[in-house]
């Protein structure tokens, strides 16, 4: 490894789980040995994890356990004192943190310690997510306060779209910020016919019947309802087609009960995740049209995996994942209701929709090889501003970061136990009352 252009990319989860973040940071640290940089991954303990299968060191710092309360995420611990040693001696050229919370928090305390420039990259709209975990108003301000707060002590910040910029905005970020858009790690171009039968053998697909296609996760802020509500509405038409559905998520009980509700449970595939990236590049070549209606989403990286396939995708004109979208062109953009995508579905035609995805295979895909390629120009950038003192960083004495270090740890050590202990209360408290 050369210490002299190493990159610490710092995320808060890492196998054994996978999200969009996951496969971002993986993807950085694969393709960064080529630009001159060594990666090295900094993410919290998970007791499955199996860090051994990677060509480069990952380093695990003190967690807790909240898999049950987090769908499988583990809430790291903001300082490791045994990172803060590893990494002292080492010349570190980039601290790159990947998501606005613990990793930030751990990555501004180590450029006390390396001395290298810290850049964020935001990936999600987060005021989303606060509203989904916090439901009182006034700890939802006070969220978004520290968010954006940690965030703003970072000497560069990165977006992975002008939505996702736009969104940091809307939180009370006042800096600037880069678009630095992730790429996609499917090879442009299509499979066989014979990888394409054998990735969607044993499923209702008839000949000349259209397949629709949605990947991500299954929650209804993802726009589900549109397709279902559209769908219903092409079918009242005396039109035939499947909708798949790959992907798993809380709301997908609810989502299938909606499809019955609505007539189209018959004419709806739910395969659950497909993980294997061949089988997923199969189905985006089966399928006809890739319908997309999120407004949640920053980067829609699935429409450019959807792209890379030459598959076409109907979006929500306006939302983040339409970006660089021209309406007939390279895709189809709707408005976020169930009509307006009910009325191109019945208006489109298979010529049409070959020619877009074609042009969409052309002007929207983008590599991961490429993308990483320009993280690290930009990377050279910010190390020479940073360098010329155009990031001045406050450095701290080594014994005062890791005594603070000890206190945070010990304070969330105490927390873990309240939560504990308040949980055991509460629960006797039910069993008495109920049993």
């Amino acid at each position: 490894m050369d210490n002299s252009s190493t990159v610490c990319l710092l995320n808060d989860s890492f196998p054994p789980l996978i999200d969009g973040v996951v496969n971002a940071v993986m993807n950085y640290a694969d393709a960064l040995p080529e630009t001159g940089f060594s990666p090295i991954v900094i993410t919290p303990d998970h007791p499955q994890a199996e860090d051994s299968l990677f060509p480069y060191p990952v380093i695990r710092y003190p967690s807790i356990d909240f898999r049950d309360k987090t769908g499988g995420y583990m809430a790291g611990i903001p300082f490791s004192p045994d990172i803060a040693r590893q990494l002292e001696g080492q010349k570190i050229s980039v601290l790159h943190s990947h998501c606005p919370i613990a990793s930030t928090i751990l990555a501004r305390e180590l450029r006390s310690i390396v001395d290298a420039p810290l850049i964020m990259t935001y990936h999600t709209k987060f005021d989303i997510d606060i509203a989904n975990v916090v439901h009182s108003r006034a700890l939802q301000v006070g969220s978004k306060r520290a968010l954006v707060d940690n965030i703003s002590a970072c000497d560069e910040v990165w977006a992975v779209s002008r939505g996702a910029g736009e969104n940091l905005k809307s939180l009370g970020y006042e800096g600037d910020y880069i678009v630095m858009p992730n790429g996609v790690d499917l090879p442009r171009g299509r499979v066989s016919h014979a990888a394409i039968a054998a990735a969607c053998q044993g499923f209702d697909l008839p000949k000349d019947t259209p397949v629709y296609l949605f990947v991500g996760r299954i929650r209804w802020y993802k726009g589900l309802w549109i397709i279902l509500e559209a769908l219903a509405q092409h079918k009242a038409a005396g039109n035939s087609f499947r909708m798949v559905f790959i992907g798993e998520g809380s709301d997908m009980e609810e989502v299938r009960a909606y499809a019955s509700e609505l007539g189209i449970g018959g004419q709806c595939i739910f395969t659950g995740a497909i993980r294997d990236r061949e089988a997923l590049r199969a189905w985006y070549c089966r399928a006809d049209l890739f319908l997309f209606p999120s407004t949640f989403d920053t980067n829609g990286l699935v429409v450019r995996e959807a792209a890379a396939c030459g598959l076409p995708a109907v979006l929500v004109g306006g939302s983040c994942a339409a970006e660089d979208v021209t309406d007939g062109q390279n895709g189809f953009l709707i408005a976020e209701n169930a009509a307006s995508m009910a009325s191109l579905l019945a208006r489109l035609g298979p010529e049409e929709i070959r020619q877009v995805g074609r042009n969409a295979q052309a002007e929207l895909y983008l590599s991961w090889e490429d993308a990483v390629k320009n993280a690290a120009a930009r990377y050279e950038v910010v190390i020479d501003r940073y360098r010329s003192g155009l990031y001045p960083v406050k450095r701290r004495p080594m014994e005062h970061v890791l005594r603070q270090g000890g206190e945070l740890m010990e304070d969330f050590a105490r927390l873990h136990d309240s939560l504990r202990s308040f949980g055991d209360k509460l629960r006797d408290r039910i069993d008495e009352r109920f049993l």
